[in-house]
Protein backbone atom coordinates (compact mmCIF):
# COMPACT_ATOMS: atom_id res chain seq x y z
CA UNK A 1 0.00 0.00 0.00
CA UNK A 2 1.24 3.49 -0.66
CA UNK A 3 0.13 6.49 0.85
CA UNK A 4 0.79 10.24 0.00
CA UNK A 5 1.26 13.10 2.15
CA UNK A 6 1.98 16.69 1.89
CA UNK A 7 -0.60 18.60 -0.38
CA UNK A 8 -2.40 21.49 0.71
CA UNK A 9 -3.17 24.65 -0.82
CA UNK A 10 -0.94 27.27 -1.66
CA UNK A 11 0.14 30.76 -4.07
CA UNK A 12 1.51 30.94 -7.63
CA UNK A 13 5.03 30.54 -7.05
CA UNK A 14 4.91 28.61 -3.82
CA UNK A 15 6.57 25.11 -3.36
CA UNK A 16 5.26 21.95 -1.92
CA UNK A 17 7.35 18.69 -1.41
CA UNK A 18 5.33 15.74 -1.74
CA UNK A 19 6.00 12.43 0.47
CA UNK A 20 4.70 8.83 -0.59
CA UNK A 21 5.26 5.89 1.85
CA UNK A 22 4.59 2.23 1.45
CA UNK A 23 2.74 0.35 3.95
CA UNK A 24 2.69 -3.14 4.36
CA UNK A 25 5.43 -3.89 2.15
CA UNK A 26 8.60 -2.29 0.88
CA UNK A 27 9.00 -1.03 -3.00
CA UNK A 28 12.47 -0.49 -3.12
CA UNK A 29 13.30 -2.73 -5.68
CA UNK A 30 10.71 -1.23 -7.91
CA UNK A 31 10.14 1.85 -10.64
CA UNK A 32 8.08 4.90 -9.14
CA UNK A 33 6.11 7.45 -10.73
CA UNK A 34 4.04 10.46 -9.65
CA UNK A 35 0.44 10.80 -11.57
CA UNK A 36 -1.98 13.57 -11.12
CA UNK A 37 -6.18 14.40 -12.27
CA UNK A 38 -6.85 17.70 -12.60
CA UNK A 39 -11.08 18.39 -12.52
CA UNK A 40 -12.42 17.27 -15.42
CA UNK A 41 -9.65 15.74 -16.96
CA UNK A 42 -7.28 12.45 -17.52
CA UNK A 43 -5.05 11.39 -15.12
CA UNK A 44 -1.53 12.20 -16.69
CA UNK A 45 2.27 11.36 -16.01
CA UNK A 46 4.34 13.87 -13.68
CA UNK A 47 7.69 11.96 -12.95
CA UNK A 48 9.35 8.95 -13.06
CA UNK A 49 12.60 7.02 -11.20
CA UNK A 50 13.72 3.94 -11.54
CA UNK A 51 14.36 1.19 -8.84
CA UNK A 52 18.35 2.63 -7.76
CA UNK A 53 17.47 6.15 -8.76
CA UNK A 54 19.74 6.59 -12.40
CA UNK A 55 16.82 6.93 -14.79
CA UNK A 56 14.67 9.97 -14.33
CA UNK A 57 11.73 11.65 -16.50
CA UNK A 58 8.93 14.44 -16.16
CA UNK A 59 6.36 15.41 -18.05
CA UNK A 60 7.37 18.21 -20.18
CA UNK A 61 4.87 20.76 -17.90
CA UNK A 62 6.89 20.08 -15.30
CA UNK A 63 10.59 19.89 -16.05
CA UNK A 64 12.23 22.20 -14.46
CA UNK A 65 10.65 22.67 -11.89
CA UNK A 66 9.70 19.49 -10.22
CA UNK A 67 12.53 16.69 -8.73
CA UNK A 68 11.57 13.62 -7.98
CA UNK A 69 13.36 11.25 -5.72
CA UNK A 70 13.61 8.25 -3.60
CA UNK A 71 14.99 7.11 -0.58
CA UNK A 72 15.28 3.40 0.42
CA UNK A 73 11.23 3.89 2.30
CA UNK A 74 9.84 6.97 0.60
CA UNK A 75 9.25 8.80 -2.77
CA UNK A 76 9.00 11.99 -3.26
CA UNK A 77 8.28 15.57 -5.82
CA UNK A 78 9.64 18.74 -4.68
CA UNK A 79 7.53 21.07 -6.61
CA UNK A 80 8.66 24.25 -7.26
CA UNK A 81 7.60 27.79 -8.86
CA UNK A 82 4.11 26.06 -8.75
CA UNK A 83 1.24 27.26 -11.44
CA UNK A 84 -2.23 27.61 -11.10
CA UNK A 85 -2.63 24.64 -14.03
CA UNK A 86 -0.24 22.69 -11.04
CA UNK A 87 -3.81 22.14 -9.55
CA UNK A 88 -4.93 18.36 -9.17
CA UNK A 89 -4.94 15.46 -7.49
CA UNK A 90 -1.49 13.39 -6.98
CA UNK A 91 -0.93 9.91 -6.91
CA UNK A 92 2.54 8.08 -6.40
CA UNK A 93 2.25 4.59 -7.99
CA UNK A 94 5.11 1.54 -8.20
CA UNK A 95 5.10 -0.11 -11.52
CA UNK A 96 5.32 -4.02 -11.96
CA UNK A 97 9.14 -4.01 -12.54
CA UNK A 98 12.36 -2.43 -11.74
CA UNK A 99 12.58 0.35 -14.39
CA UNK A 100 11.02 3.54 -14.39
CA UNK A 101 8.25 3.98 -16.79
CA UNK A 102 5.67 6.97 -18.25
CA UNK A 103 2.77 4.94 -19.07
CA UNK A 104 0.09 4.20 -16.47
CA UNK A 105 -0.64 0.68 -17.89
CA UNK A 106 3.14 0.05 -15.87
CA UNK A 107 1.79 0.26 -12.74
CA UNK A 108 0.18 -1.85 -10.28
CA UNK A 109 -0.01 -0.10 -7.32
CA UNK A 110 -1.58 3.27 -6.60
CA UNK A 111 -2.09 5.49 -3.54
CA UNK A 112 -4.65 7.18 -2.66
CA UNK A 113 -3.66 10.45 -3.76
CA UNK A 114 -3.34 14.06 -2.10
CA UNK A 115 -4.77 17.16 -3.25
CA UNK A 116 -2.68 20.06 -4.04
CA UNK A 117 -4.34 23.28 -5.25
CA UNK A 118 -2.53 26.11 -6.71
CA UNK A 119 -4.51 30.00 -5.76
CA UNK A 120 -3.54 32.54 -8.25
Amino acid sequence: QLVESGGGLVKTGDSLRLACAASGRTFKRYGLGWFRQAPGKDREFVATVDWIGSSIYYAESVQGRFTISRDENTLYLQMNSLKADDTAVYYCAAAGGRDSATSQSAYIHWGQGTQVTVSS
